[in-house]
């Protein structure tokens, strides 16, 4: 956020205008919302947008970044709340129901998954990198430690089993609906 404090009143004003009409268009049409477009109803040219944004990417990053530092947060709530095993269970239900509703996000938490290592983080973006692979890495090792979860899992295999639980819950009925469900069977295989 240091970057928006940083620019002029004007630019500051366009890249808060983009990034709302970003999340508008990413709603509408997911990941392959048109940047052109994006720019347009912003009232911005191209060349504004990529100076603040320079990669399809990186605006989609930025313009779910609250929701992805959201659900990192939300991790710390549920193990404060819950056993460990049933913290791991929910957050990833929250997860998956989140990758369905906003629409474009499955993408930039599909490239958190992609790999473990410093790659994720890049690919991702720092703050999705951190907040979605931190939370991961703290609910599993919890999960782990408790001895509800095996002890040869890792973190980035369980987000990637979780991204292909929302691609199942996307086939299924496109909503979401069957997302606990198809968690149930997945953690069923991942106890030890």
């Amino acid at each position: 956020m240091t970057q928006v404090r940083a620019m002029r009143a004007d630019a500051r004003r366009n890249y808060e205008r983009l990034l709302k009409v970003a999340a508008e268009a990413f709603a509408e049409h997911g990941e392959n919302a048109s940047l052109d477009q994006i720019a347009k109803r912003a009232g911005v040219g191209s060349g504004t947008l990529y100076r603040h944004f320079p990669t399809r990417h990186a605006l989609l990053e930025a313009a779910y970044l609250d929701r992805i530092e959201a659900l990192g947060r939300r991790a710390d709530e549920l193990a404060a709340e819950l056993p460990p095993g049933e913290a791991l269970m929910e957050w990833l239900n929250e997860l998956c129901a989140a990758t369905i509703q906003l629409r474009g996000m499955k993408a930039l938490l599909g490239a958190a998954v992609t790999d473990g290592g410093a790659a994720a983080l890049t690919a991702c973006g720092a703050a999705c990198g951190t907040a979605v692979n931190g939370a991961a890495r703290r609910l599993v090792g919890a999960a782990q430690a408790e001895g509800a979860l095996r002890a040869d899992l890792e973190p980035v295999e369980v987000l990637r089993l979780a991204h292909g639980v929302v691609t199942a819950s996307e086939l299924a009925d496109g909503q979401g609906g069957e997302i606990r469900r198809y968690l149930t069977l997945l953690t069923e295989g991942l106890r030890p």
